[in-house]
């Protein structure tokens, strides 16, 4: 292959059509002709550049162009991935060996900027800036992590009788802590609330489901009557946790003491 004038356009190299059909042993013609009828699949940014007007004619003096390109309205550039689409409209052995040397000795072949020792210890220096940073990130996502093990661990140890208690020893506290304000009840519906509007689903709905499930099964109505929306969160390992999750944030708002609680 005939060795190409290096063409870089914002830090990439890149193609002019006339290059490419050389490159291919086609003709300019051949390359325009296969971008027109296959245009709707090439990306402009991804597969090519198009320069036009003032941007043409500044990059056409710059790099002392003197060809048809001057005479064109749209000036194209084609990236590395452009000439893989090319490579396939041809598809032939020739393109794709072309192709092939392209990748290899054009696009991804470019020279080391040689650095001083100063711009070596600076990039250096920089690197272990960011390693520091990116290890300070990591320790911090890690101690995230491990508190939501924790805090999995110990919803998971809890059995529904016990995870009953404990949420209602909780909101009880909450509700003691707002005074004469707000009641049990209350502060009972603000969690559910929160619940509904965290997890996206809706309480009522899921009780009229259960209950209509026990009926099919032929379960006493006297207990079916007594299925409340806590019986729904606790059939929930995932409504479970964040239920429990809310609660806690509850008790934090409103500095209640959780310590105490028995688990």
């Amino acid at each position: 292959m005939k060795q190409l004038t290096v063409i870089n356009h914002n830090n990439q190299r890149v193609l002019l059509t006339a290059q490419l059909a050389e490159s291919y042993g086609t003709e300019s013609k051949i390359i325009s002709q296969n971008f027109n009828r296959n245009q709707d699949r090439y990306t402009e940014g991804k597969h090519f550049i198009a320069l036009q007007g003032d941007e043409k004619r500044e990059f056409l003096d710059r790099l002392q162009i003197e060809d048809s390109s001057k005479k064109a309205a749209v000036l194209y550039l084609w990236t590395e991935k452009g000439a893989w689409m090319h490579a396939k409209s041809l598809n032939t052995d020739a393109a794709w060996s072309a192709y092939e040397a392209l990748v290899d000795d054009y696009y991804i072949k470019q020279a080391l900027p040689v650095m001083t020792t100063t711009e070596i210890i600076a990039a250096m220096a920089n690197q272990a800036v960011e390693l520091e940073q990116k290890q300070a990130e990591q320790a911090k996502r890690i101690t995230v992590m491990e508190k939501k093990i924790d805090d999995a661990v110990e919803i998971m140890g809890l059995n529904p009788i016990d995870g009953r208690k404990k949420v209602t020893a909780l909101l009880n506290k909450i509700a003691q802590s707002l005074g004469g304000g707000s009641s049990y009840q209350d502060v009972r519906m603000d969690s559910y609330q929160r619940l509904e509007s965290r997890a996206e689903c809706n309480l009522s709905i899921r009780q009229t489901n259960k209950r209509k499930k026990m009926a099919l099964e032929g379960v006493a109505k006297s207990k079916i009557d007594k299925v409340s929306k806590l019986d729904v969160i606790f059939d929930d390992a995932r409504l479970t946790e964040i239920y429990f999750a809310i609660v806690k944030e509850m008790s934090v708002q409103n500095k209640v003491d959780t310590g105490d609680i028995a688990s």
